[in-house]
């Protein structure tokens, strides 16, 4: 009975993390009945409903959530120990939860965690990407990664990559027929292609810097992306003008692909960190992965 309960608990913990039944059975290896099976077979045995189901989710029920409260810290210290007994044998092993935008997962942690995870077999990662600001307490990541103007004061952070700057460009096409804007207010005569931001339900205000000066400006356009990919091939297709990482289009940028404007309004913004709970107790496994991760 207690490996029963151990095993549809963890799986049970999956599911809720997830908040999809597919999801948590592609990660536990088992199939999408099984594991529904599972969980109502748990819900039988303690005569509690621990998930509301829909057809489109699942979500803890207030008695699963206060099972989720109970668990977590029991199976995080359970872990935690397995891992100070693995490190006897020499081998770092562990799970890690990180959550990043896209732009730092592309050119920050892939790169990095490429050479981590072949020179440390053990550790798994699982590396959620989107440009919400995550909650990463509420969603029990381990870490995330932002801009280090916007870290709360309540996380250790550990900088891992330079400072770098979001640049406006269009291509030749759009701009045979539109002028260069000399100054930022000049975008709200311009087709601009916006970022989506959906942990605001809006669209990114772009951000100048000149002289002291701090300008935000909405800018209008017929497309709005929430990724970095689409929002450059639209620029180069000529839809419109658009703010993106500098780093990203260094490529289109030597080709003549693309054209940069409003230079001297884009300042560099504060390098990438890896930010997680004070309170965190560190496994070796994480203190390895800041260490790989960490600039300079």
């Amino acid at each position: 009975m207690l490996k029963e309960n151990l095993n549809d608990l963890m799986s049970f913990l999956m599911v809720a993390r997830e908040r999809s039944f597919t999801r948590a059975a592609g990660k536990l290896g088992v199939s999408q009945s099984a594991l529904s099976h599972a969980m109502i077979a748990l819900e039988h045995r303690l005569n509690l409903r621990l998930l509301t189901r829909t057809t489109r989710s699942v979500a803890p029920t207030e008695a699963g959530e206060k099972l989720i409260a109970s668990l977590e810290p029991r199976f995080a210290d359970l872990e935690h120990e397995l891992e100070i007994i693995t490190r006897l044998n020499g081998i770092a092993a562990g799970n890690i939860r990180l959550s990043s935008g896209e732009h730092a997962a592309k050119t920050l942690l892939w790169p990095k965690l490429k050479t981590f995870l072949r020179e440390y077999p053990e550790i798994n990662v699982d590396l959620k990407v989107d440009n919400a600001l995550t909650d990463i307490v509420g969603d029990r990541f381990d870490a995330g990664v932002r801009l280090g103007e916007r870290l709360q004061q309540d996380m250790i952070a550990v900088r891992i990559g330079p400072d770098f700057r979001m640049i406006v460009v269009g291509s030749p096409d759009y701009f045979k027929d539109n002028p260069f804007p000399l100054r930022p207010q000049d975008l709200q005569q311009h087709r601009c292609i916006n970022l989506s931001l959906p942990t605001l339900g809006s669209v990114y205000n772009w951000e100048f810097e000149k002289d002291g000066v701090e300008l935000k400006v909405k800018v209008m356009g017929q497309l709005t992306f929430n990724h970095l990919e689409e929002r450059i091939d639209a620029a180069v297709c000529g839809f419109g003008l658009t703010c993106v990482p500098e780093d990203i289009v260094q490529p289109q940028l030597k080709s003549g692909a693309l054209i940069q404007v409003l230079d001297d309004w884009c300042s560099p913004f504060t390098g990438y960190h890896l930010y997680y709970p004070s309170r965190k107790q560190h496994t070796r496994a994480f203190s390895l992965l800041i260490e790989a991760l960490r600039h300079g």
